[in-house]
């Protein structure tokens, strides 16, 4: 199920005795610039591939029984195979010699800023509600913040984040309400990009999130088996079977979870929010010969929730369900023409259905949605190393059929204009086409890596428009202070989201208002500009600071369609996203680890709208607003993050960090004395009126681990979790009667018990 990332490589590896003769060793492979740690056996031969290794430099450490364990450094610069021996030799008689070597801290030679989390962040992480533990990983990164339910926000975007699983990009909004998740326990390691995106990404461009999903690479059969439970009824279980037959892989996973606390609730009563998620995937990998390998997938994914109540609706008894199917497959060729050249063919085929229903004491209006599309992409790539180059161009297509299914009739008229329809019926269908190519270099000129790259995108579907964005990154590497110096430019083509687009745009919801405004939705078009350094302290921390800008034409946002919770695209005339970023990591300072993490973020937009659907009085406002800004509602101007782990001895740990937000602004169109007697005192207390902000938000957790058994074959463990132990009310969004508040979790308790063979 491994196709190969962007910026990842293979290592080909084998151990040998002082003849030449392969040998079976444990092997050790880590970075701590990249957060990657990975053990494996090599088979009797003495051979083991590593595959999707993020570039940079690893640390190797091989011990066999009877001989002088052995670590050597291996860089990883390329997406060819890079092959290396180790040569053990014979340990002396009764002497013992112990060689200790530290990981690089920082990627010398790394022209832009990524964020790493490797396998051991994953294992340790703190317990997540189900369908968000891959989101709950990222959000602990600087630059970005969730509004509720999971949505993620990088630097000031709407709806803009892009997953690639294992090479393939889905570009579809992923938060639990929208789309079943991979979960975390299927993960290896993760890299977050947010400025620096190589030529070979497009589309969705707010941030990248890249998942490595996990592959074992000893013979024989491997797996996991993961319980867990906790606060608000909530239980899980994971399984997952790996056997590996000489060139032969097959592996599956299994999960399954369900909670009372799915979503994020609109009042701390927790009205109707229970949910379940279901998993299951299956892969096979084939090494053809040395120079080829066959890839290929299978996994459907679910989940079936409540959508929660507001006191109005709870108290005229409101049920609304949503639920989600996902089907994808996948097949991937590589073949290596030579030593210096690679080509891949990879394709992806996925049906996805999102549906919502309400029974008929639902309040204001009851509103069905069945939408589905059916998605094809293909992509081929080429690279090649050349010198001091290596070389990448592909193309790729990928096109999605909407199918849109909506209807409404309204129960509580005096939430409405006078003149809206008391039904409505809308089915639709139609194609989105996009098409695309690129070219990119890096190269490495001593102290000096730069990666440039152009990529052109072609978009159809409301509209019919292309456009050329040139990238570049430039690091510098200073030996003597152990710094990174880098500095990037991004040109980005950033394709609407597909979502609900065909009502918005249709003719037909011209009879949901006499007044109605209906501009098409134009792709963004944008340049990022960041600059920043990495820099390592005494082998023990490293530190990245980085500062950008944003400068976005036509932005993204969204509006909700009357008070259904059915949203769609609009833009904006223009916004500009600034701010500074800084993330200490402590690597090991005798038994203790962690990091620290904060982010200053201004966003601002500014009008006249430019796209979308306005009714009633909201058309007022966007035509005769046409001058002017306002903050963003990701302008979340700081937040904190710190979780530090301290080892007491090899098999007990513990971990404790917080979380804090200065608050997201809010619109409400009442008084204070409206949402008083709406949602109660206790909302309330957190909400500034005045400055049209919520109050800054803040969580403390911790977490106890250890091994309760361990040996060659077999690892249990068992982890407790605490989270938002302080007990706050954090409200994470405000927005007014049917239009989505969000309260954060209250405090909670989690446990887990995973076993390794």
């Amino acid at each position: 199920m491994l196709l190969a990332q962007v910026n990842t490589g293979e290592l080909r590896l084998k151990v040998t005795d002082p003849g030449g003769l392969g040998l079976s060793a444990s092997i050790t492979i880590s970075s701590n610039s990249s957060q990657y740690l990975n053990s494996l056996t090599t088979s009797k031969s003495g051979e083991v591939d590593i595959e999707t290794l993020p570039y940079g430099i690893y640390l190797l450490h091989a011990e066999s029984l009877g001989f002088t364990a052995t670590t050597e450094t291996v860089e990883i610069r390329s997406a060819l195979p890079s092959e290396h021996t180790i040569k053990l030799t014979v340990a002396p008689v009764k002497t013992s010699v112990q060689v200790s070597s530290s990981a690089p801290l920082i990627d010398p030679y790394r022209p832009s800023s990524v964020m790493q989390i490797g396998s051991q962040q994953i294992q340790d992480r703190t317990a997540s509600l189900p369908g968000r533990s891959v989101q709950d990983l990222v959000d602990t990164q600087p630059g970005w913040l969730y509004e509720g339910n999971a949505v993620l926000h990088p630097r000031g975007s709407e709806y803009q984040t892009q997953f690639v699983i294992d090479g393939i990009p889905l570009t579809d909004n992923r938060s639990p309400s929208f789309g079943p998740e991979i979960g975390a326990d299927d993960l290896d390691s993760m890299s977050i990009l947010t400025a620096g995106f190589p030529a070979e990404y497009g589309r969705k461009m707010g941030g990248i999130v890249e998942l490595n999903t996990r592959r074992q690479t000893g013979d024989g059969l491997h797996g996991e088996v993961v319980l867990s439970g906790g606060s608000y009824d909530t239980g899980a279980a994971y399984g997952q079977l790996q056997e590996v037959h000489g060139k032969n892989t097959f592996g599956a996973t299994a999960s399954g979870s369900m909670s009372s606390h799915y979503l994020n609730p609109v009042v701390p009563e927790n009205y109707t929010n229970r949910g379940t998620t279901g998993d299951f995937s299956a892969h096979y990998e084939r090494d053809l010969t040395q120079n080829d390998r066959l890839n290929m997938s299978v996994r459907h994914e679910l989940s079936r929730f409540e959508i929660p109540n507001e006191l109005v609706q709870q108290q005229a008894g409101q049920l609304q369900t949503g639920s989600n199917f996902e089907t994808m497959g996948t097949v991937r060729y590589q073949h290596i023409f030579s030593p210096d050249s690679l080509g891949t063919l990879a394709a992806m085929v996925r049906d996805n259905a999102n549906n919502l229903n309400s029974n008929q004491n639902s309040t204001p209006i009851i509103a069905f949605q069945h939408n589905n599309f059916r998605e094809g992409f293909f992509k081929a790539t080429y690279s090649f190393h050349h010198g001091h180059h290596e070389f990448k161009a592909g193309v790729e297509s990928d096109n999605v059929f909407l199918h849109e299914d909506f209807s409404y009739r309204i129960t509580d008229p005096t939430q409405f204009d006078d003149n809206t329809p008391s039904s409505l019926a809308f089915m639709d269908h139609r194609p989105d086409l996009e098409q695309s190519a690129f070219v990119e270099d890096l190269i490495r000129l001593g102290k000096w890596t730069i990666s440039a790259g152009l990529r052109w995108d072609h978009y159809q579907l409301l509209l019919n428009q292309n456009a050329f964005s040139p990238r570049i990154s430039v690091g510098c590497y200073l030996p003597s202070l152990k710094m990174v110096l880098h500095a990037s430019y991004d040109r980005i083509f950033q394709t609407p989201s597909f979502e609900n687009i065909l009502i918005s745009s249709s003719p037909q919801i011209d009879a949901l208002n006499n007044n109605f405004l209906r501009l098409p939705v134009q792709p963004s078009r944008g340049n990022y500009y960041e600059g920043g350094l990495s820099e390592a302290f005494a082998q023990r921390m490293s530190l990245d600071i980085n500062v950008y800008r944003r400068n976005v034409a036509n932005f993204a946002d969204d509006d909700q369609l009357l008070n259904t919770g059915v949203s769609y695209p609009i833009s904006f005339d223009k916004a500009i996203v600034y701010g500074a970023e800084a993330k200490l990591s402590l690597v090991q300072l005798t038994k203790l680890s962690g990091y620290a993490s904060y982010s200053y973020m201004v966003a601002n937009v500014w009008y006249p709208v430019t796209g979308g659907l306005f009714l009633g009085d909201d058309v007022t406002a966007a035509v005769t607003q046409t001058t002017g800004h306002f903050p963003a509602s990701q302008d979340q101007r700081n937040t904190l993050r710190t979780r530090f782990r301290y080892q007491f001895v090899p098999w007990l740990w513990f971990a404790a960090g917080l979380s804090y937000g200065s608050g997201l602004p809010f619109a409400y169109t009442g008084d204070q004395a409206d949402a008083l007697a709406q949602y109660g005192p206790e909302v309330i207390s957190r909400i500034n009126f005045d400055r049209g902000r919520i109050l800054p938000l803040l969580a403390t957790d911790a977490t106890l681990g250890m091994d309760i058994h361990k040996s060659d074959r077999m690892i249990i463990r068992f982890q407790a979790d605490g989270s938002n132990l302080n007990g706050r009310l954090n409200v994470i969004d405000f927005g007014g009667l049917f239009s989505g508040n969000a309260i954060a979790p209250g405090r909670s308790f989690a446990l887990r018990l995973s076993t390794n063979f």
